[in-house]
């Protein structure tokens, strides 16, 4: 996969740059594919029952609000998200178990790390438009993400 320099340099007009504030913590530093939105606030039951489910290359662009209070992944569903063939996923709050993941093969890019985990009441949605990061994520436009940053396009640049 080329670079978010490289798309951004080569498609200019097709994409949109997300604010920086994520950092990478998953075992792939690189990642993209088409976008599956989750929209969840300290509640990651969604994410945990979508994991579970064949991820065919897509990454899971979940809001969550932008927590600082609780992790909406972890170690065991970042596990089980690789297994599946979820390319990645990108999370609007925090992780835990972050050395764990990072040596998994799965991209994760998140605020931070929090400890404690997410009460699960099975509250939220999914395939809407999110936004954060000045950006509006649509199920089935696609992200790419490295340790440059964050970028989002209607259409596939790879």
């Amino acid at each position: 996969m080329k670079s978010t320099p490289d798309l951004c340099d080569e498609y200019p007009d097709l994409v949109q740059v997300v604010e920086p504030m994520f950092s990478n913590f998953g075992g792939r530093e690189q990642f993209g594919g088409p976008i599956l939105t989750v929209k969840c606030f300290e509640d990651n039951s969604l994410v945990k029952e979508l994991v579970a489910t064949p991820g065919q290359g897509r990454v899971m662009v979940v809001d969550a609000g932008g927590s600082m209070r609780r992790a909406c992944l972890g170690d065991m569903l970042a596990e089980q998200a690789s297994v599946n063939g979820w390319s990645g996923l990108i999370i609007y709050g925090c992780i835990r178990d972050a050395d764990e993941i990072m040596a998994t093969d799965i991209g994760v890019q998140a605020l931070g790390t929090h400890p404690m985990k997410t009460e699960k009441k099975g509250i939220g949605e999914v395939d809407i438009a999110v936004t954060f990061g000045g950006v509006t994520f649509h199920p089935g436009d696609f992200v790419y993400a490295d340790n440059n940053g964050v970028i989002a396009a209607t259409q596939s640049l790879i």
